[in-house]
């Protein structure tokens, strides 16, 4: 079995943030202790609308949500993806999510450490459930994600996202599952593999 970090703050790079707690200043420390808050927001909403486009296989709309830069690493029980830059993420997703794939990923608990006015990092806790459906194959479990975000003109973008598998299992169908609603059968490309 090939060896594995253990999963913790230290190993994924993940520092202490700024302070969540109320500052004793005037209403200039308010408003930053808001804008805070608000940017914690941002980045949840950034992460929840990232697994709809990934689901959906909304290219144009996931593309937007990075920065020019990102780098990507993702290790599961039988893969490794090591991507650098924004299109070389986006065409995978483009390869991985077709007519032939159902996807459902879902992010929880989020950890979001807001490092700076243009700096945060996040571990989110991912559940999913992955089908290729032209292989009978079927892959679910939990992973770990972590990320480094930047805000640049005013929106946070995904300059770092990497995960690692606590579990995964794959197994193969007997058949094609029955679905009586598929949305990428509809609205996603072509499969390529």
């Amino acid at each position: 079995m090939a060896e594995r970090q253990v999963l913790n703050k230290q190993n994924m790079g993940i520092v202490e943030g700024l302070p969540l707690q109320a500052s004793d200043g005037g209403i200039d420390e308010l408003r930053a202790d808001i804008q805070r808050l608000m940017d914690i927001e941002a980045i949840k909403q950034l992460k929840h609308a990232y697994f709809r486009c990934v689901d959906t296989c909304n290219l144009e709309e996931l593309g937007t949500l990075f920065h020019d830069d990102v780098q990507v690493r993702f290790k599961g029980g039988g893969y490794e993806w090591n991507l650098d830059g924004r299109q070389e993420y986006v065409d995978n997703i483009g390869t991985a999510f077709s007519r032939e794939a159902v996807g459902q990923h879902n992010a929880h608990h989020p950890e979001i450490q807001i490092l700076s006015d243009s700096e945060a990092t996040g571990i989110w806790y991912l559940a999913d459930n992955m089908w290729i459906l032209n292989h009978n194959a079927f892959t679910h479990g939990t992973a770990l994600y972590w990320d480094r975000y930047v805000k640049e003109n005013g929106r946070w973008l995904i300059r770092e996202t990497n995960y690692e598998r606590v579990y995964e299992i794959n197994e193969t169908l007997a058949e094609r599952p029955n679905l009586s609603s598929h949305y990428l059968g509809v609205h996603g490309p072509e499969a390529k593999f």
